[in-house]
């Protein structure tokens, strides 16, 4: 997961001169000679010189260099305070997070300023005279003032603290198993692992004891940024972030909504395999018609890979001979291989890679991601690194975000447009290289597996799509749902989570193994409810691109079967992804998959690189109930 650009931009009085720099469009005219005074007597004289039409091109780049000028100072010290406030968490310490919360207010008062937004909207309102990239940074800035307006300056700075505390609240979380504090880490490794149903259900609702200390916080995040963007037009706060991708609400949830359709029969017999697999598993004589949550090796069933153990392709016990740090680097040269250059020194001398020692008297936030601190070359990954084979995919997909970060990072792509061609494209850059460093003939080339080894081709099919494939329910259908209902229809509070297990159900096919009422709030368990919000179908996009992209890879590039490709020293192929990576989000995003894949945006390449699994999937589900 990369960082978003600043979670939680917010007001603080910095005073006029803060934005005064910045030459406002209201304020350009034509300059004119002075001339002398006439005599008393004489007539006033009449200039037959009408004045020089305004230079709005001019006035611009005047305008966006000042502005990001300030906006790049103000965007590091928020991302700064940011860091520090996910790394070092003090139970009781309020430092870090009234730091943060004055840097995110001084990011928010430039940003939001009533005079930055006349004047972006003045500037707009001659985009027919601008240049493209001028529009684009102009539309950029805007979008950005509608996150921390300073029309509502209460409202705003209300929301940052909010943000800080609900942030503090949740990577502070002391988590208990059998009277024991446990890490977020340690719970889903037990839930992988754990074979006693009564065991995994006690580890499962530990998992959840987070959700009731953020309710409060949540519904008041949502009142302050619906508010917030409000003020800008938007009608609510998933309205606005849907808006980035220049489409609406609705445009935005029919196309998630599309892509869940089309994975529907896959994800059906991979529903039906799964509940009679694990029933067996788990000593169940009777299969139930959906899957109790705590079955599933993960705690919001996005994921159920583990349940899988292909011979060879679980690489925990090579991995732990090499150690952590070995994974890390080897991402880096996989990354080199392909023409990318080394990290640069602050990557390594600044970012938190590993778990904190037990001896440890602060907390960080354990959940992985990629930081672009200020927006040029200084790169950092937050991570928790263990030598294993989930962490080995994670490392490699957080350096995809690093990589990005730093080839869009160049003279032709402006400060306010150094970000992914639309959010997704970030996460699907990760994510494919995240599936590219997993397949056989990539870990053969590395000596992580046996070059005459067996694998059975459709059981690693099988593991893979038990990732890919189980997600886009849960990230196209509950979280999207989810968070459409819970901003734009404003969601009763006394029916958060009834609503959150109605869209479990119904796209996911699981259910709580106990009764779950509203004195639980489970949605807020996942981290992006709070922290990253109303955008979680950014994650559901980018499988649908990376599928995509690695189609094109493989079949056009290096001509090699899709499920058995090896990346790993193409030039060509770092070339291709260098080409969609460097523009940044200077190009529109539709251009640039057109351009280099040839197709719209479609889960064609996914469905089609899966094919060869249903026939395994309904000849193994030949008797069985189906219930989705």
């Amino acid at each position: 997961m990369k960082k978003p650009l600043i979670s939680g931009l917010a007001l603080a009085t910095l005073g006029s001169a803060l934005w005064a720099c910045a030459p406002t469009a209201k304020t350009a005219t034509a300059k004119t000679a002075t001339a002398t005074a006439p005599a008393a007597d004489a007539a006033p004289a009449q200039s037959s010189t009408p004045p020089a039409p305004i230079d709005w091109g001019r006035q611009a780049d005047e305008f966006l260099a000042n502005y990001s000028a300030q906006y790049q100072q103000l965007y590091t010290q928020s991302a700064e305070a940011e860091w520090r406030s996910n790394t070092r968490i003090v139970a009781g310490d309020t430092t870090n997070s009234a730091a943060t919360a004055r840097a995110n207010e001084a990011m928010a008062a430039f940003t939001g300023s009533s005079q930055n937004i006349a004047d972006l909207r003045q500037l707009l309102e001659h985009k027919d005279q601008l240049t493209e990239i001028q529009v684009k940074q102009l539309q950029t800035a805007l979008y950005n003032a509608a996150n921390s307006p300073q029309t509502i300056a209460d409202v705003v700075k209300r929301r940052i603290k909010a943000e800080t505390q609900q942030t503090e609240k949740l990577y502070g979380f002391d988590y208990k198993y059998n009277g024991k504090s446990v890490t977020t880490n340690d719970l889903d490794e037990l839930l992988r692992k754990e074979k006693d149903p009564k065991k995994r259900q006690a580890i499962w609702e530990a998992s959840k004891a987070i959700g009731p200390t953020l309710k409060d916080g949540l519904l008041n995040l949502r009142g302050l940024r619906n508010q917030t963007v409000q003020a800008l037009g938007y009608p609510d706060y998933f309205t606005y972030q849907a808006s980035d991708y220049g489409m609406s609400r609705e445009e935005m949830m029919q196309l998630v909504r599309k892509i869940n359709e089309e994975l529907r029969p896959l994800y059906r017999e991979l529903h039906t395999y799964a509940r009679y697999e694990l029933a067996k598993k788990y000593g169940q004589k009777q299969v139930p018609d959906y899957l109790p949550a705590s079955w599933l090796p993960n705690r919001w069933g996005q994921d159920w890979s583990a349940m899988v153990d292909v011979k060879g392709v679980n690489l925990d016990g090579t991995l732990a001979k090499k150690g952590a740090e070995w994974q890390v680097k080897q991402a880096e040269r996989f990354y080199q291989s392909l023409g990318f250059q080394a990290l640069p020194p602050v990557f390594w001398e600044k970012s938190s890679l590993y778990p904190l020692p037990k001896t440890a008297t602060y907390k960080k936030n354990n959940h992985a991601s990629a930081w672009h601190l200020d927006l040029n070359n200084d790169v950092r990954s937050l991570m928790s690194v263990e030598p294993n084979t989930e962490w080995y995919e994670t490392t490699h997909h957080e350096l995809g975000h690093i990589y990005y970060y730093l080839t869009y990072t160049n003279p032709e792509v402006p400060v306010l447009l150094r970000a992914g061609a639309n959010r997704a494209y970030h996460e699907a850059m990760g994510s494919l290289m995240g599936l590219a460093a997993t397949q056989k003939p990539f870990l053969v080339g590395l000596g992580l597996q046996d070059a005459k080894a067996k694998t059975d081709q459709t059981q690693t099919l099988l593991k893979e799509a038990l990732n890919y494939v189980t997600f886009i329910p849960f990230s196209s259908g509950v979280m999207s749902e989810w968070e459409n209902s819970f901003y734009a229809d404003n969601l009763p509070a006394d029916q958060l989570n009834a609503k959150w297990w109605e869209l479990v159900k119904k796209y996911q096919g699981i259910v709580p193994p106990t009764t779950r009422g509203e004195n639980f709030l489970d949605p807020a368990t996942k981290t992006h409810i709070n922290d990253d919000p109303a955008q979680y179908y950014d994650y559901a996009l980018s499988y649908v691109i990376l599928f995509q992209l690695h189609d094109h890879i493989s079949k056009k590039i290096l001509k090699q079967d899709p499920h058995a490709t090896n990346y790993y020293g193409s030039k060509e192929v770092g070339t291709f992804l260098a080409d969609i990576m460097r523009p940044g989000a200077s190009k529109d995003w539709r251009q640039v998959l057109k351009e280099k894949t040839g197709e719209d945006l479609s889960a064609r390449a996914m469905v089609d690189y899966f094919q060869p699994l249903m026939a395994y999937l309904k000849e193994q589900n030949k008797g069985r109930k189906y219930t989705m």
